[in-house]
């Protein structure tokens, strides 16, 4: 895809022959064509898309939206856990007042332990403001919170399945599909890359799902079940060593995991000056060692630095 950057006036021969080189490196570094063949990746892209251990990645500036690489973006995934950034941003959307107290009941955790689903920590009981369980969802990767929220604005998470999947057809993710708030593996909950980007790009909009997005760790206010409140952590910033990436740093971002979707991020940048997200999917390993997602979105980002203050 061809990227386009916004011209500025310039004086002179030599500003015009600068300008020109600018474009014409990060142009070759950066590329990724148009149509559905993401295989056929000229250049640098393509050579960095191999060295890449998730199978399915794309990355897109947010400023004009121009796509910079591509791989596999259109085949189907398991979400896994980046399902929640849907949940995060529907209830955002259709919460009255996010001070407002949600209890979770025994029914909220029902099937989660078996599951072994990933939990913030809350308990039965609890008193929880929404946007304590919003950070829940998106810090913490908690499916209590993101139960809790579903039951609360549509009754079960069988309905509040239903909105996720309006608010995908309202953002064209035409080939997404969500069986559950949580991201535990279904056959029938998937989607791609591509559509993440889309989600991801949208969320971001809000204030309120950026704020969260990018929070490293949340103070909970207190409840009646944990009087001195919870602090929360981002499954993400947990495994970073550093935020820190050549040109600029990682500002948020959202893990995934089950032994279906294997490794997944979803995470934001600011590099040069500009905004990047980029999804991966599918990496190899575990949960615990071997964070091949995290060594990719390191490895994009910093070569993206280096090509742009080349």
């Amino acid at each position: 895809m061809m990227i386009r950057i916004a011209r500025r006036k310039r004086s002179g021969i030599f500003g015009f022959f600068v300008l020109a080189v600018v474009i014409a490196c990060v142009s070759k570094f950066f590329s990724a064509p148009e149509g559905k063949n993401d295989d056929t990746a000229p250049g640098y892209a393509k050579s960095l898309a191999d060295e890449l251990y998730s199978p399915h990645a794309i990355l897109v500036r947010l400023k004009d939206q121009a796509v910079l690489l591509r791989k596999n973006s259109e085949e189907k995934i398991f979400p896994a856990s980046l399902t929640k950034m849907m949940t995060a941003i529907v209830a955002i959307e259709n919460l009255t007042d996010l001070e407002e107290e949600i209890q979770l009941t025994h029914y909220t955790f029902d099937g989660l332990y078996s599951a072994n689903a990933s939990l913030a920590g809350f308990e039965a009981g609890e008193m929880v403001k929404a946007i304590d369980l919003l950070y829940g969802v998106l810090l913490s990767s908690g499916a209590e919170a993101c139960i809790a929220l579903a039951d609360h604005i549509a009754g079960s998470e069988q309905n509040f399945a239903v909105m996720m999947n309006q608010k995908a057809a309202d953002l064209g993710m035409d080939n997404t599909r969500f069986e559950n708030s949580t991201g535990l593996h279904d056959e029938n909950h998937y989607t791609t890359v591509e559509d993440l980007a889309i989600l991801l790009t949208y969320a971001l909009q809000s204030d309120t799902f950026r704020e969260i997005f990018t929070t490293p760790r949340h103070a909970t206010q207190p409840t009646n079940k944990h009087p001195g409140g919870i602090t929360l952590h981002s499954t993400m910033f947990e495994k970073l060593d550093s935020r820190n990436i050549s040109g600029g740093e990682i500002l948020g971002g959202k893990t995934g995991y089950t032994n279906e979707a294997g490794l997944c991020l979803a995470s934001l940048a600011k590099v040069g000056g500009q905004e990047y997200i980029l999804i991966t999917a599918g990496a190899k390993g575990d949960n615990h060692p071997g964070q091949y997602n995290i060594r990719d979105a390191m490895v994009v980002y910093n070569r993206l630095g280096e090509s742009i203050s080349k």
